[in-house]
């Protein structure tokens, strides 16, 4: 059986009260070996790092703040950051910039994203950024730390192939491609097409963004192999190696084991 990981799936999510233990046995027994939870405030981190307390080799955890939850205490926010530092987790995240609700804090989010591009070269991690309706300012705050090692993935990827290709001057990225991809006239599909396959990684940001044919439903990791059947479809390729090669991906990028 091909062994697939799901990079982005928020299992601690009150969507899945009473049915984490359910849904994680399912995702496993459908061959996701392999499941990573990003962090998003200080109000859901201790169920995420116990969630993932349980399930050791299996669950592995990010820690960060997320630019939705970035208001006038964003500050207090990335100080309670220290507190976590010494857990076992693989990357910053999911951190970045978000305009598309509200600009209100926009000032603050790029302050709270360049000092934790800082806290990740310090730790010596990748990073997992959020970006929506943001690209220039997000380009800004990389223009601002030009000086740091950084590497990552662009979670819930939105852009174009253009865009990916910008990324690569500003350190090793690659783009997380999940439910979206199987959507009727995805624009993300011609870009599926041109990335290539060592620069993808598998995700589902459960409970959202649900793949075809559950669209509408809860997700899960579970419909991992749903995401990875439509990047072999649109890249020529067998499943097996969409597998092997977006784990083999994670492995390098998270080093996870």
């Amino acid at each position: 059986m091909a062994l697939f990981t799901d990079t982005h799936v928020h299992f601690y999510d009150e969507a899945f009260a009473g049915d984490a233990d359910a849904a994680i046995a399912r995702s496993r027994a459908a061959g996701v070996a392999w499941m990573i939870q990003p962090d998003v405030d200080s109000r859901e981190r201790d169920a995420l790092f116990a969630l993932s307390g349980r399930y050791p080799g299996v669950l592995y955890s990010m820690l960060g703040l997320y630019p939705g939850s970035v208001d006038a205490r964003w500050e207090d926010e990335i100080a309670a950051l220290d507190a976590w530092t010494d857990r076992d987790i693989v990357a910053i995240g999911e951190i970045g910039l978000d305009y598309h609700w509200s600009v209100e804090f926009r000032e603050e989010q790029k302050r709270a994203l360049k000092v934790q591009l800082e806290l990740a070269d310090r730790l010596g991690l990748p990073v997992n950024i959020h970006l929506r309706d943001a690209t220039d300012d997000f380009f800004a705050v990389l223009d601002e730390c030009r000086h740091l090692n950084l590497r990552g993935n662009m979670h819930a990827y939105s852009g174009s192939y253009e865009t990916f290709l910008r990324l690569q001057h500003y350190g090793d990225w690659s783009l997380g491609i999940g439910g979206v991809v199987t959507f009727k006239k995805a624009r993300l599909a011609e870009v599926v097409r041109q990335v290539p396959l060592d620069r993808i990684l598998l995700e589902t940001d459960a409970p959202y963004l649900t793949p075809v044919p559950h669209r509408g439903e809860r997700n899960e990791s579970t419909y991992i192999p749903l995401i990875a059947a439509k990047i072999a479809e649109l890249k020529g390729v067998s499943l097996e190696e969409v597998a092997e090669t977006t784990t083999e991906n994670a492995r390098k990028l998270f080093s996870i084991t």
